[in-house]
């Protein structure tokens, strides 16, 4: 038997229950991982509360880091020992132990710890993919970045700095602009206190940006479309306001032709040689430490519910993670 997160029905960090469940053996195709720590993150919630239908009863969590125990019949690229992560839209991480899709599974370099592995691997893809693959970010470009104090968003600062963009994030107090600004962006603007257009417009002395990478959704719509020049593109790549409300697809004319996109990472990732690509990028940019993965928060997994909770309501900066 191993310890496990389980919810039986959607709600508050409440429905969040520590239980014992038997393990089972990795079938064809799979393997078995002792976890030895597991990443947070803001789908996690959305699958908690109902936002993303899940089947119940459910074990959130979609990365972690551990050690291969047993491999499943077919699978040839690990072996019992082998150090790997891993990430999964479809739950299961909050676990001791867990079965998974080999094909979902990477190595890990020994020079990146298993905390920072589980902190960065569904993170630093999602970085990733918004600057190397979604929009391809180039030396000149001006991008906006929202919640640049997140646990993607401090890993995004330092790679985009380091590809040559000017770099402009948000954030909703003092101490994660500091934050921000600690992790490659160049300007931060304090969403709570300032119309972050206008301060957009005056840091480009008003040409504005070449992209607006968005999480946040609601709060944030249509400002980041007023944040684009034209020929912009607007990447909304999460909702933690709230969903992006209709609209037209007119009102992208009227502001400049501009690009919209709402990306999803697995869609990025979805065989071997696009996840080993991906990942292989990532612990290179990791391990020459172009971008450093600072872990800010440790929980153990039986205070799963808290550390969701403290997330949710943004008491928590950069990564966290869940110590099985």
């Amino acid at each position: 038997m191993v310890k496990a997160i389980r919810m039986t029905e959607t709600g508050g960090p409440e429905v969040l229950q520590l239980v014992e469940v038997e393990q089972q053996k990795p079938g064809p195709g799979e393997v078995l991982i002792e976890q030895k720590a597991i990443g947070l993150n803001f789908i996690d919630i959305y699958m908690r509360s109902g936002l993303y239908p899940v089947n119940l009863p459910f074990t959130p969590g979609s990365e972690g880091a551990g050690v291969v125990l047993e491999v499943g019949e077919g699978v040839e690229i690990f072996k019992p020992g082998d150090r790997v992560a891993y990430c999964a839209g479809n739950g299961g991480a909050y676990s001791e132990q867990r079965v998974i899709n080999a094909g979902k599974v990477v190595h890990v370099p020994d020079n990146i710890s298993f905390e920072q592995a589980a902190a960065m691997i569904l993170k630093g893809l999602t970085a990733w993919f918004l600057l190397r693959r979604t929009y391809r970010v180039q030396p000149g470009d001006t991008i906006l970045y929202h919640a640049a104090a997140g646990g993607v968003g401090l890993l995004f600062g330092q790679w985009a700095n380091h590809l040559g963009a000017t770099v402009i994030g948000t954030a909703g107090s003092p101490e994660k602009m500091e934050l921000a600004k600690a992790h490659g962006f160049h300007h931060v603007i304090n969403y709570r206190e300032e119309n972050f257009v206008e301060r957009v417009r005056e840091i480009t002395g008003g040409k504005m940006c070449n992209v607006v990478y968005d999480s946040v959704g609601k709060d944030t719509f249509p400002g980041s479309l007023d944040c684009l020049r034209p020929l912009g593109m607007f990447v909304s790549f999460g909702q933690s306001s709230g969903v992006v409300p209709p609209f037209s697809v007119s009102l992208l004319q009227q502001k400049g032709s501009l690009f919209v996109t709402r990306p999803v990472l697995f869609h990025y990732i979805a065989d071997r040689e696009a996840l080993d690509t991906a990942a292989g990028e990532l612990f290179d940019v990791v391990g020459k430490g172009i971008v450093k993965v600072v872990v800010n928060q440790q929980y153990k997994l039986a205070d799963a519910g808290k550390a969701q909770d403290d997330l949710a309501q943004r008491r928590t900066s950069g990564t966290t993670i869940l110590i099985p």
